[in-house]
């Protein structure tokens, strides 16, 4: 239990679209939410991983704790709630995605610090939050809280998986965002987020004034062109893969979930020990996750490789 990873957040279903000549005919359900896709991932990389949320006792909570169960995630610090599951509808429209979302007063809304089990706090040495469980509800509450007990206890990974749409206050959602900077080990977000977040300065700019906020490590990933990352005077390049692109859905989550895994194999789930992790050993972590983000994204929608896929593309 010593290197359990606890990923935290939203639980909810995805409907993709069904497609007959160019028109969105029907949906097809898919257990999703960023931290459960992180939890996912984790868990087919070899590393022990628990899953922190609420979840509806409906057919869709059934499913989503029955799917999490079946993928090894620990499901102990996931509460049942009689309200109703978080649905997420993606239709194409004029070649576009389309989104509707149902999630007001869902159970995964409605976590509160007061429902967080101790063993949590106890059993957890690394702890992944972000996504729009910052965004809804009584959960962001729960989050920050989680957040502040397990500062310095913990490695914290933050990734905002920002959803613009969702935002109803950006200065304030802005703010929570600096807020978190300053209380976590490893700050991610990809090069899109970044530009909604800090629309007047470049890429390397906004990285390097996140890091200046306190995180050891803030990782921005650019998608096809690899990404970068930095670590105190380090900036380090993060590599790229050639593959036969299906979708990105999920790849944000699957890199994640690679550094995770990467760091756990390295016995570096705490701040120190990731800032006395040497550079190659560092560097080798990024890109496992840049490989593992790479292979998901050969297959339609979030689905996660396994540690001998990673390897496999790895050693090629």
């Amino acid at each position: 239990m010593s290197h359990l990873i606890t990923s935290m957040g939203e639980i909810l279903i995805d409907f993709l679209p069904i497609e007959e000549h160019g028109q969105t005919t029907g949906f097809r359900m898919f257990p999703g939410g960023s931290p459960l896709n992180v939890a996912v991932g984790v868990a087919r990389l070899g590393q022990p991983v628990a899953f922190a949320g609420k979840v509806a006792h409906d057919f869709f909570g059934r499913f989503l704790r029955h799917y999490a169960e079946s993928q090894q995630i620990d499901t102990r610090f996931l509460i049942d709630s009689d309200a109703l599951t978080t649905l997420a509808f993606v239709a194409v429209e004029d070649n576009e995605p389309a989104f509707s979302f149902y999630g007001e007063g869902a159970a995964d809304t409605l976590l509160t610090p007061e429902e967080l089990p101790s063993a949590m706090f106890d059993h957890t040495r690394a702890l992944h939050v972000g996504s729009i469980s910052l965004l809804r509800g009584k959960t962001p509450t729960a989050v920050i809280s989680a957040v502040e007990r397990l500062r310095g206890k913990a490695l914290i990974q933050f990734d905002p998986n920002i959803r613009p749409g969702l935002v109803r206050d950006p200065a304030a959602y802005r703010a929570l965002i600096d807020r978190l900077a300053g209380m976590v080990d490893i700050f991610k977000i990809s090069a899109a987020d970044l530009s909604w977040l800090m629309p007047e300065i470049s890429v390397e700019a906004a990285a390097h004034r996140i890091h200046g906020l306190g995180p050891a490590l803030v990782i921005v990933t650019q998608g096809g062109r690899g990404g970068l990352a930095l670590r105190g005077a380090e900036a380090i390049t993060i590599p790229a893969f050639n593959i036969i692109l299906a979708d990105t859905v999920g790849a944000g989550d699957t890199f994640n979930a690679g550094v995770l895994a990467g760091l756990a194999e390295r016995d570096a789930l705490s701040r120190a020990a990731l800032l006395q992790l040497e550079t190659d050993a560092l560097a080798a972590t990024l890109r496992l996750a840049s490989a593992a983000a790479a292979l998901n994204c050969t297959r339609p929608g979030c689905d996660p490789p396994t540690r001998s896929e990673v390897q496999a593309l790895l050693t090629r």
